[in-house]
């Protein structure tokens, strides 16, 4: 007698999604889900059975390791990126160079031209972003590159105002001094917004001002004058001010134009058209044009250092873009912070950068919080869900 399969429990019902994590009912593997007409064989049920879940536990595994693999590339890619633009970075604004007539202490003289060129190279890679995803650089553009000007202002005097500080502070102080980037983003967004925040946010703030404070006084060098220490901070100060506009100016973008019609491409187009526009006048205004061919003439290798400077700030951009994409940004938070961390290390070694165990506990303290904060973001999304 043949016998009649309407529903198996131990056939697999749903999938994981390996985009987003979520159950997906479109591609379920159902073989053991058969019509109340079809009648199947009492002794073949078996062998089929087993080997159908095999096929299937075969396909979970290769879905498995393309995904970690497509993780270990990202990974990977925003380490090198951006471990080496940090390095780049700080080689080039505090090593002595050959002195010439225009900057006779061996600095490089301008951080208007690390922008610039980081800038010039990002929206060449914007414009092949775009016109591949959208078959035009600006025709399919719902929002209008003068939407995208004031944030373009704010991201470049942050870049200059980081670039300038590395004159005064040490790559260690700045690295976690940016880490307190979440007060004044709590600031602004209480003025501009209203938006209210939780008791243990404050907290979490307040712990990670003490840490920074920490760490900042305990990396104080001896040799260096307070006030040249202070204006440091001053150009960190400015840094965090203008990037936390740029990210509030560019989420309005998102809200007045939509989301959907704003990919992060276009908005690094965007951004950078405008950039480019007013780095360019900057140098003009400044003079520093003649400034900058006369140092590379005599240091030829500071020119390289910008170019691997250029190439890196805009392969990290595309790593952003596309970590975010495939594993949200709890993952991209985690790696990033992990960065943070290295650069630190690897910035203390080749520079020379001594940390006393007051600094190493300031620092200690900044980054516990941040993973607490990544932590708590994770886990109030998985109730969501």
């Amino acid at each position: 007698m043949p016998l009649t399969l309407r529903q198996s429990p131990k056939g697999p019902s749903n999938m994981n999604n390996a985009e987003d994590g979520s159950v997906s009912s479109g591609h379920q593997m159902t073989p053991l889900m058969l019509d109340g007409d079809r009648s199947v064989p009492r002794g073949d049920s078996s062998p089929q059975r087993t080997n159908e879940t095999t096929a299937l536990n075969a396909q979970q595994d290769t879905d498995f390791f393309a995904q970690a693999a497509r993780f270990a590339f990202c990974f990977v890619g925003l380490q090198v990126s951006y471990l080496t633009w940090g390095y780049m970075q700080e080689l080039i604004m505090t090593t002595t160079f050959e002195p010439t007539k225009s900057a006779p202490d061996g600095k490089f003289p301008s951080a208007a031209f690390c922008v610039f060129s980081n800038r010039f190279l990002a929206i060449i890679v914007a414009i092949i972003s775009v016109r591949i995803r959208h078959g035009a650089v600006l025709a399919n553009n719902v929002a209008p590159l003068i939407a995208f000007a004031p944030c373009a202002l704010s991201n470049t005097m942050s870049s200059w105002s980081q670039y300038a500080s590395l004159r005064y502070v040490s790559f260690p102080v700045q690295t976690v001094f940016k880490s307190s980037k979440i007060i004044p983003v709590m600031i602004m967004g209480k003025a501009l917004k209203g938006t209210s925040y939780p008791i243990s946010q404050y907290a979490e703030a307040f712990m990670i001002t003490v840490g920074v404070a920490v760490f900042s006084v305990a990396s104080k060098s001896s040799d260096k004058d307070t006030a040249t220490e202070v204006l440091g901070l001053l150009f960190m100060c400015m840094y965090i001010c203008f990037d936390c506009f740029t990210s509030q100016w560019q989420d309005k973008i998102y809200v007045k134009y939509g989301r959907p019609n704003v990919d992060p491409y276009q908005m690094m187009l965007g951004v950078n058209s405008s950039a480019i526009v007013m780095t360019t006048a900057g140098l003009i205004l400044n003079g520093d044009i003649p400034k900058i061919i006369e140092f590379f003439k005599v240091n030829p290798s500071v020119l390289q250092y910008n170019i691997v400077t250029a190439i890196t700030s805009a392969s990290g951009q595309l790593f952003i873009y596309t970590t975010i994409k495939e594993f949200g940004p709890i993952a991209f938070t985690v790696i990033m912070t992990t960065r943070q961390m290295i650069s630190i290390c690897i910035s203390s070694m080749i520079f020379g950068h001594s940390m006393s165990v007051k600094a190493l506990l300031g620092a200690t303290l900044v980054f516990g919080v941040l993973f607490y904060q990544i932590r708590r973001k994770y886990l109030a999304r998985q109730q969501r869900s």
